[in-house]
């Protein structure tokens, strides 16, 4: 069965669940964590994302994230490569570390975001690895309390639903976390009771679903950038895929990996296996692109022409 698109719009709010392979951990020691902790900061910055809740435990994440333009795919292959990377580097280790794809799950904002960071910030109680929450260092707990400062993490909106005076929301926050102290596993956190990909009421789950709809029939294909970036370069798909290193080649591969990397819908993978290419390799030529067209004039002509057909 083919899976379904990821559900996306400006402003989506996902519960997103990443765990290690096989249940191995993710993290070993604390400078793990660290560098995950910065790997989140600057895919924030470049995407525009905010993250409410945060909790990293030994082989999973637990993260809130309200998307921007950019979709929930871009941040998370990002976030999942780049922390992937870096561990199999230091470790020497080969293979997969996270398990599959990660889980995420739209939740209606107004309605459950505080319910939601409260789910994830009581996580490593649930789990009976501390007694109270301010204890378990990994969390954005601490931050919500004004303890620890994460520059990362947006607690304003949630702490202003009970109070615009700070140190009174801080403080009943503080009571709301402790009241969901005894609060079990909640499924609908993990699989949404409606499409189960989608936790709300049923005005939140048709208009997110009306608006998926809408986007999907703006949705491209892989043959249509192929194309059309072969044409502006004057170029058959053949001597794109076995150009080798010859400028003009690799950088219509370069900027069609660009393009299907921004896009919706299309996947650096599916295009791996059309090109002849790993997809590590593809998102390093999308990413001398970008770098490039900032000072080649004519690259950059190019790379706006394709961005008002695609993006």
């Amino acid at each position: 069965m083919a899976r379904k698109p990821r559900l996306h719009y400006i402003g989506a709010l996902y519960h997103v669940m990443i765990r290690g392979n096989d249940g191995q951990n993710i993290f070993a020691r604390d400078e793990d964590r660290y560098r995950f902790y910065l790997f989140l900061q600057e895919g924030m910055e470049k995407f525009g994302h905010r993250i409410h809740a945060f909790c990293l435990m030994d082989n999973h994440v637990h993260l809130a994230i309200q998307v921007g333009e950019k979709p929930l795919s871009r941040v998370m292959q990002n976030l999942c490569s780049r922390y992937a990377k870096w561990i199999k580097s230091k470790e020497k280790k080969v293979g997969h570390l996270f398990q599959g794809r990660y889980k995420a799950i739209v939740v209606e904002a107004d309605t459950y975001l505080a319910e939601l960071v409260r789910y994830i910030h009581l996580n490593p109680i649930r789990a009976k690895i501390i007694k109270s929450p301010e204890d378990y260092r990994w969390s954005g707990h601490k931050a919500y309390l004004g303890i620890e400062e994460l520059p990362w993490l947006t607690t304003k909106w949630v702490l202003s639903q009970f109070s615009q005076e700070l140190s009174t929301a801080r403080m009943k926050y503080d009571e709301f976390i402790r009241e969901g102290k005894g609060e079990g596993h909640r499924q609908e956190f993990h699989s949404g009771p409606r499409e189960s990909r989608l936790l709300g009421d049923d005005r939140f789950v048709e208009e997110v679903l009306k608006r998926t709809d809408q986007d999907d029939n703006k949705s491209v294909s892989l043959n249509e950038v192929i194309d059309r970036v072969g044409k502006l370069y004057d170029l058959t798909e053949e001597e794109i895929v076995s150009g080798g290193k010859q400028r003009c080649p690799a950088e219509a591969r370069g900027l069609i990996a660009y393009l299907v990397r921004e896009s919706r819908g299309l996947s650096l993978t599916d295009l791996g296996k059309r090109l002849k290419r790993d997809q590590c390799s593809l998102s390093l030529a999308a990413e001398r692109i970008v770098r490039r067209s900032k000072n080649d004039v004519e690259l950059g002509k190019k790379k706006k022409t394709m961005e008002r057909f695609f993006l």
